[in-house]
């Protein structure tokens, strides 16, 4: 979980940069050459052309539409991973129990021991039908769809020339009302499930809302618009698959 954790905040990170240095800046086109811009890119760009059409070229309704039809498509996977992390927070009694047996100083010198632990825990999981690595897999899947679709909100040139609402999709929002939606439906999203980040990992509910604020008032608000959009996706996907399935007393942080 941790790992996990960490994985989607540093890559967030290298998205940003990637973005503010310029980057894959130039409009796709179903010219531009690449595997990556050819089959990955430009196709979330056809879909948020193709919308907009739809929609007398309103391309903030486009990025809206699209943003949900893919959070719809990978919803299996994130049940999927959300169904992992319920079994291992299960198995976390056990899994301290087991540690707590090797965690002397005497024993953790001897790689025996370490040995026989990872045996006992590898043990656990099969004993209870749980892979811990099916978690990280959906994460590895979903990533590449999310960032050709930012990429293509970036690099599709008639984004820029619209608007939507009252900012200039090709423009940060003048009153930074987008970033700052973003950053709070951020927070919620990540305190829905707290519960499952262990000490010092709570941080992450304070970093990612500031990171996404501070992108969101120097990029484009189309992508402030994406990621209010699926930020309200995932609280709402995480309201009735995770939240409503466990006790209360379980989903209070303070403890």
């Amino acid at each position: 979980m941790k790992r996990t954790y960490w994985f989607i905040v540093v890559l967030f990170l290298c998205i940003v940069f990637l973005s503010g240095c310029g980057v894959n800046q130039q409009p796709i086109t179903a010219e531009t050459q690449g595997i990556w811009n050819h089959f990955f890119v430009y196709p979330m760009s056809w879909l948020l052309i193709f919308f907009a059409g739809l929609f007398n070229g309103s391309f903030g309704l486009s990025i809206v539409i699209v943003t949900v039809l893919i959070r719809f498509v990978l919803l299996p996977l994130m049940l999927k991973q959300q169904k992992s992390s319920r079994s291992m927070q299960a198995l976390k009694p056990q899994m301290e129990e087991l540690q707590n047996k090797y965690k002397t100083e005497e024993k953790k010198k001897d790689p025996k021991n370490v040995q026989n632990m990872q045996k006992e825990l590898m043990a656990l999981y099969q004993e209870n039908g749980v892979n811990p690595m099916a978690g990280c897999l959906p994460i590895f899947v979903q990533m590449p769809v999310m960032m050709a679709f930012y990429f293509a909100i970036m690099r599709t040139e008639e984004i820029a020339l619209h608007s939507f609402l009252w900012v200039d999709l090709g423009n940060p929002d003048p009153m930074f009302i987008l970033p700052l939606i973003a950053g709070l439906t951020t927070f919620l999203q990540v305190r829905m499930t707290a519960f499952q980040l262990q000490g010092q990992m709570k941080i992450i509910m304070y970093i990612m809302p500031i990171m996404i604020i501070v992108a969101g008032v120097t990029l484009p608000s189309a992508l402030s618009l994406y990621w209010v959009v699926g930020n309200v996706f995932m609280i709402i996907q995480t309201y009735f698959t995770v939240v409503r399935s466990i006790p209360s007393n379980v989903t209070d942080i303070s403890k």
